[in-house]
């Protein structure tokens, strides 16, 4: 490449200089005729004033007159033609030197005409009458040779070749730093698809804006890369911890049953099935997933009462809560009517998750509310949990990220914050979580509707105290660095 782009520079610049060269010889040629005819034709003049006011006695004698004016005046050639009424010219007409019909009319009627020749011969024909010649008409021609700018091609060719030489060091130049950002993001891009994901581009200092944005575009997907990479080989980790627990476990039992070694085939069948549930939730939670990635995933969006869902929800955690040891509480004024346009199913789906991921953190107690948060409706779930770590705090929604530095009930997958994130999304909704850094405890997941979305409420009624306000567990805000559960 470096190669052809030099060559381009060097063929476009002697193209250029050889249409400079030809077009100032036509316009350099054409002056130099110009002026010679012009200053030809003045001298003409004058030489014809002299004659026709002048006495000669003999013709040698005004030969020889001719013949002093041709050399003082540095002519090619100068004569005196007759020219009949019948538009004949006899005599001696200067050797290279036609003249025309419409010239020999012209001057007929008595005015000066100028030419050139093919061979910058440039002429000019005057009537110059005199007294003691009446029986044609004298002409007096004169000759000059024009000055040819050909003469001056070889400074041209010097010119030019020294031109050539500069541009074809500067050529070189120029490619060498057009290409060599080129060179090393190539040489980049096939080392990541080699697998090197630490490969980077080198931008040097002083480097053009557009070779510096080009290696920090690779730079920043050769990260991206190595972190979906590193997400990638932490959720087949954490997955296949989520499938070797249940399935050891189902499987311990499931023996003990068949060899007749557990008293309690009842208590072993309600284990194999609480595992066989968290497998299924486990799938479930990737197929959603596949299904948002896909843009297949259905839902079924209208005005619903989410206050109505979140207490069902709810309702339906408390035994698990319990078996946590957990205090499973909702938020004052969360008894109001909220309505937004959402699916149920998936809303309650968001809410579900949102209260596996908080029981798996909580300390001793869940609070979950729905209200109005200034003009926005939202849902929230807080927990006094070991919060989250600020660096962490924009992770918590990314798929596969489970944090090493909050201590949990269980391990997760990192798939069920992630799945919260993509279905508010896809309802026009938005969530996002907070844990305050002076308490250094707790966090609050809020799911926050657009406002306008809330259809037609009932009749109005007496607001209990404290409705729209978030249990003051945490507060909202966007967190991360969550295990999601």
């Amino acid at each position: 490449m470096r190669r052809r782009l030099t060559i381009s520079i060097l063929l476009l610049l002697a193209a250029t200089l050889a249409v400079t060269t030809v077009g100032s010889y036509v316009l350099i040629r054409r002056a130099a005729v110009s002026s010679a005819q012009q200053e030809l034709a003045g001298e003409a003049r004058s030489i014809s004033t002299t004659i026709s006011s002048g006495t000669y006695v003999t013709r040698v004698g005004f030969r020889r007159e001719l013949a002093v004016i041709s050399n003082a005046g540095a002519f090619a050639g100068i004569a005196v033609v007759a020219l009949h009424a019948d538009g004949s010219i006899t005599g001696m007409v200067p050797s290279g030197v036609s003249l025309r019909p419409r010239q020999v009319q012209t001057l007929e009627d008595g005015r000066q005409v100028t030419g050139h020749t093919g061979s910058l011969l440039v002429y000019s024909a005057v009537p110059t009458p005199i007294t003691k010649i009446t029986a044609y008409l004298p002409v007096l021609v004169v000759t000059r040779q024009a000055h040819d700018p050909a003469n001056g091609l070889g400074y041209f060719g010097l010119v030019a070749a020294v031109g050539l030489a500069v541009a074809a060091l500067v050529a070189a130049a120029l490619t060498r730093r057009f290409t060599r950002p080129i060179q090393a993001a190539v040489t980049t891009t096939r080392r990541i698809a080699a697998g090197d994901l630490e490969a980077t581009v080198p931008v040097r200092r002083r480097e053009d804006p557009e070779s510096a944005q080009l290696a920090e575009s690779i730079n920043i997907m050769g990260a991206n890369l190595k972190r979906a990479r590193d997400q990638e080989r932490q959720f087949i980790l954490s997955v296949s911890h989520e499938l070797r627990t249940p399935l050891t476990s189902i499987r311990g039992y499931a023996d003990a049953v068949i060899d007749g070694a557990t008293d309690d085939p009842t208590g072993a069948a309600e284990v194999i099935s609480a595992e066989a549930q968290r497998l299924e939730r486990l799938v479930q939670d990737l197929l959603d997933l596949a299904r948002l990635d896909a843009d297949r995933f259905s839902l079924s969006l209208r005005p619903v009462d989410g206050a109505e869902v979140v207490r069902l929800v709810a309702d339906g955690f408390r035994p698990r809560a319990a078996a946590l040891g957990l205090e499973l509480v909702t938020a004052p004024g969360s008894d109001r009517p909220l309505w937004i346009t959402a699916d149920p199913d998936r809303l309650g789906q968001i809410v579900a998750n949102l209260l596996e991921n908080a029981s798996t953190f909580a300390q001793s107690r869940v609070v979950v509310g729905v209200g109005a948060i200034g003009d926005r409706p939202a849902v929230w779930v807080a927990d006094d949990g070991p919060g989250i770590p600020p660096d962490q705090i924009s992770q918590v929604f990314e798929r596969h990220f489970t944090s090493d530095r909050v201590a949990g009930r269980r391990k997760g997958s990192g798939l069920g914050l992630a799945i919260v994130s993509e279905l508010a999304t896809a309802m026009g909704a938005s969530v996002r979580a907070d844990s305050p850094v002076a308490e250094g405890r707790g966090t609050t997941m809020t799911l926050w509707f657009r406002p306008g979305t809330a259809a037609p409420p009932p009749p109005p009624r007496a607001e209990p105290e404290g409705r729209g306000a978030p249990w003051p567990i945490g507060t909202a805000a966007a967190s991360e660095g969550r295990t999601s559960g």
